[in-house]
């Protein structure tokens, strides 16, 4: 995919005029790219006009989009102010919305300096309210092969604590809990607490790539009930993995508790999505037939010398086609051709409903602020707000979902009409 491809472009996953408006007050809206591969994620996340305010500018200019990876950050980049660890906009449309507790999707480089749920420790150099300017300085490596290979016992395994937190919360409520047939993890603990992984009795990309590619909270943020933004990192409500879908998502977090930004118009409390694919796959139709991220994402393909082995280019399966959708396993009577058709039909249905959904969320912004400006009671104006959350919700899981519903359409369908 082109580097820096934003998602409010007219052809893209959530289109302006609407997506500003929309989410008007948060970081995202100063830029929102689609993924690239992950060996460029925590170049583009270093980059990107939303995280650091133009701090980290690369050193040749635009060649670095078509480096091939694997790429080192500070081979690519350069720290525009090496004399400041102040973390604040520095170019005009930026914004510092990062924090060290969203780099630990794009990189566990300092895994044993962090304990489990980035809590303040003596044993650990970092942790979720450090500066993260700071601790970007030493990271340089994106995606770790021991974030889902244990180097020790050779077995698959994760890594990530706010997935094994909700993997292990008293409540059992996740998808995974939930599901008869979930893999099977065995949690060891070390240093008294400081550090957690989960071992899993065998592959399962659902809970592998679902450290990352799933909707967690990162940030600090708004209590609903006060309305104050008193939700800061020392909280652990900042790193947090509900593990559900997008119908249990808006009584989630209302029972956590937390909103993450304020709607600059409407003056309500919002939610702003991270990308939840792992919960949005749980439960659809290829799920219940086994296959699972890897299938069409991680196929097994031979080298030049015949010998199989598993892709780790983690595209998409447009890209090899033949060794993912169109095996004997899956659809071997469809051609190509075909293939990408059905796949373009599904995504097009579903982004007709995304922007069905935005006209509808557009004119309830608006008139939310007629009825501000015409001195309705709070109370009114607070319910309203109150149900523009909710829809909110249905749509904006979609905007931060990567694959336009395709991973479970009907899920989408229900979510979005």
């Amino acid at each position: 995919k082109p580097a820096r491809t934003e998602k409010s472009l007219l052809t893209e996953r959530a289109p302006n005029p609407f997506w500003d408006k929309l989410m008007m007050g948060h970081g995202f809206t100063k830029e929102h790219a689609n993924p690239r591969s992950h060996a460029f994620m925590l170049v583009d996340h270093l980059i990107v006009d939303r995280a650091y305010g133009g701090r980290f500018q690369a050193k040749n200019g635009w060649g670095y989009v078509s480096m091939p990876g694997p790429v080192k950050a500070w081979d690519v980049l350069d720290d525009r102010y090496p004399d400041s660890n102040e973390h604040k906009a520095f170019l005009p449309e930026s914004a510092p919305a990062a924090n060290p507790t969203c780099l630990q999707c794009k990189t566990q480089d300092k895994i044993l300096q962090w304990k489990y749920m980035g809590d303040k420790d003596d044993r650990a150099k970092w942790n979720r309210g450090s500066n993260v300017v700071e601790f970007v300085r030493e990271l340089n490596t994106a995606m770790n092969c021991f974030m889902c290979h244990d180097p020790h016992a050779a077995k698959p395994r994760i890594v990530r604590d706010g997935l094994i937190q909700a993997l292990t919360r008293p409540e059992k409520d996740t998808l995974w809990h939930k599901d008869a047939k979930a893999t099977k993890i065995d949690v060891k603990e070390f240093r008294g607490g400081y550090r957690k992984i989960a071992l899993l009795e065998k592959y399962d990309a659902k809970l592998q790539c679902g450290q990352c590619h799933v909707e967690y909270n990162c940030n600090p943020g708004f209590d609903p009930k006060t309305g104050e933004y008193s939700i800061k990192a020392a909280d652990q409500r900042t790193n947090h993995f509900p593990f559900k879908d997008v119908l249990q998502i808006y009584d989630h977090y209302n029972g956590l508790g937390f909103r993450d930004f304020k709607h600059t118009l409407t003056g309500g409390l919002l939610w702003k999505a991270q990308h939840p694919e792992a919960e949005t796959f749980w439960g659809s139709t290829h799920d219940k037939v086994g296959a699972s991220c890897d299938s069409c994402h991680m196929p097994k393909v031979r080298n030049a010398k015949g010998k199989v082995y598993t892709s780790h280019w983690q595209t998409s399966p447009r890209n090899y086609l033949r060794q993912t959708c169109l095996t004997s396993k899956c659809h071997p009577k469809l051609t190509e051709a075909q293939a990408n058709y059905e796949i373009d039909s599904v995504r097009n249905f579903t982004k007709g409903k995304m922007r069905k959904a935005e006209f509808w969320l557009s004119a309830l912004i608006d008139k939310i602020v007629e009825g501000k400006k015409a001195g309705l009671p709070p109370d009114v104006i607070k319910e309203a707000q109150e149900q523009h959350q909710k829809a909110h919700v249905l749509w904006e899981w979609w905007t931060a979902e990567n694959s336009d519903g395709f991973h479970n359409p009907a899920l989408a369908r229900e979510s979005l009409t």
